[in-house]
């Protein structure tokens, strides 16, 4: 069985049908709902490197912490983009599945058929 974990947001519908998906694949994965137990910023920077992502890339721009915080200001660095996300985990895009030593975002749910 593989091993999997999910970064979930249980209000988030999107969230909840990647959830549905890797349990009918009759995998159990370790929930982690990342508003409770955000990531800290090491985790998060491994997972972006998965990803093959930038910070910027992971932040939910529409949120209103993302203007409050002014986290549009271009000369963020990398190390301060990743430390706005785990004290504002509300801004990290869901949900993120980790399996195999990778790791895709969920949007579409379908993402994740590609790493089970």
């Amino acid at each position: 069985m593989a091993d999997v974990t999910i970064y979930h947001n249980p209000r988030c519908g999107t969230s909840r049908k990647t959830l549905e998906l890797i349990r009918k694949k009759g995998i159990e994965p370790k929930v982690i709902e990342y508003l409770k137990t955000p990531p800290t910023e090491k985790e998060l920077d491994e997972i972006l490197k998965l990803l093959g992502m930038g910070p910027r890339d992971l932040i939910r721009t529409k949120e209103p912490e993302y203007k409050k915080y002014r986290l549009d200001h271009p000369n963020l660095s990398r190390a301060e983009l990743i430390a706005a996300l785990v004290r504002h985990p509300i801004l990290i895009q869901r949900p993120i599945v980790r399996s195999k030593g990778k790791a895709v975002l969920g949007r579409p749910p379908e993402n994740v058929e590609q790493i089970l």
